[in-house]
Order: structure tokens, then C-alpha cells, then sequence
């Protein structure tokens, strides 16, 4: 299995490029982010690579990260998403963005992948929120507490506080990671117009 490649870009393609390794040419599908990123061709370039052996055919998908890879892997566990669709995801979150939409269970982001309808990003959230936090630099406070403000198991001021943010125009994961920032804040007792102040201070940063 091929782990690495480090060669000069001979090309690209729509959603490929050709590595050559020491005249070897390897065509790598990348994400749009990872293509991107990567140099023109005739200049050096080196990718995490995940092979994919099939009875016909042998595909390389090439990342720039190791962490990237690691999301492409862990999205393809999820019913309903093969290489495409996570390349696709991948192609419109880093994997730290990523990382806390599902971590904060903000199903509305991981939709704005091409090819992820409602019933994938679910999905998505569900299982692998779990595995989240451990790719993402939040505080797991702050996700635990979000997650209890999206199933409503949180304070009364708290899910006020989330409400009113959510009537001033923002989305519910954000508005809930906000105000659970401010809760940790603020700390235990905190009442709801001091949470909504601190919220707004949150998401002003």
C-alpha cells in the first residue's frame, strides 16, 4: 500500500494530478483544497496517500495532511458516503472547520458539501461526533454543554440565552457554542441577559 508520495507535478486534472515519482507518472485525485494548495507543474510536491484496491482498478487519493487523510477515512465509516462525497466535504472544510461542525453538531455547515443531503449530514454528526472533538482545538466543555443546549437538557437561562441569539439572526450551533462559552464564563447561576452579552462578545471575536 502506498502511504507517501514525493515527486515533481507533471499535470492536473479536473480533480487529479499526475505525480511523477522518478519517471513514474501516478495519478492522484485530490479534494479542490488539496489542488489548490499544491504548486505548478514542474515543482516538487509530496502527499499523504490513501490507496483504494478494487477488483478493476487501483485509485490514489492524495492530501495534503495526515490529519486530512484521517477525515477521509473516517468520513467513508459513515452509510452513505463514499470517496467522492468525502472528497467533496473535504473540498469545502479544513479539517479543524470540520472537525468542530460535527463536534458542535452543526448538521446546516456539513450540508453545504455538494452531494450531502439532510440525511448525510446527519449521519455525518451522529457518528462521528464521538471522534470530533479529538480534531478540533474547542474546549470539551464548551462541546458538551452545546450538546446539551441542542437537546435541550441545559439550565433554563441558558437555553434562553441560545433562543434569543437564534431570533437575532444567527444559526442554532452557533448560537449555542456561544452562549456555552459564555456560560463557562460567566460560571454556575449565570442569568440570561448576562449570558446573551457575553454570547454576543463571543461571536464578535
Amino acid at each position: 500500500m502506498i502511504g507517501k508520495l514525493k515527486g515533481i507535478i507533471d499535470s492536473y486534472g479536473e480533480d487529479f494530478i499526475v505525480l511523477d515519482v522518478q519517471g513514474v507518472g501516478y495519478l492522484v485525485h485530490c479534494s479542490s483544497r488539496t489542488l489548490q494548495a499544491l504548486p505548478a507543474p514542474g515543482e516538487a510536491a509530496t502527499l499523504s496517500i490513501e490507496t483504494h484496491v478494487r477488483e478493476d482498478q487501483i485509485r490514489l487519493f492524495g492530501f495534503q495532511s495526515d490529519a486530512e487523510r484521517e477525515w477521509f477515512r473516517l468520513l467513508q465509516t459513515v452509510q452513505g458516503v463514499g470517496a467522492k462525497v468525502a472528497l467533496s466535504v473535504l473540498s469545502t472544510f479544513k479539517p479543524g472547520e470540520l472537525a468542530e461542525a460535527i463536534a458542535m453538531g452543526d448538521k446546516a455547515s456539513i450540508r453545504r458539501a455538494p452531494g450531502v443531503g439532510p440525511k448525510v449530514a446527519e449521519r455525518v454528526v451522529i457518528e462521528l461526533k464521538d471522534k470530533a472533538p479529538a480534531y478540533t482545538a474547542l474546549d470539551p466543555a464548551v462541546i458538551q454543554l452545546s450538546g446539551a443546549v441542542n437537546e435541550k437538557r441545559a439550565p433554563r437561562p441558558v437555553l434562553d440565552a441560545v433562543s434569543a441569539l437564534v431570533n437575532l439572526g444567527y444559526g442554532q450551533p452557533q448560537a449555542a457554542a456561544a452562549i456555552a462559552a459564555a456560560n463557562r464564563a460567566a460560571g454556575e447561576g449565570a442569568e440570561t441577559a448576562q449570558l446573551i452579552r457575553l454570547g454576543l462578545k463571543e461571536l464578535a471575536k
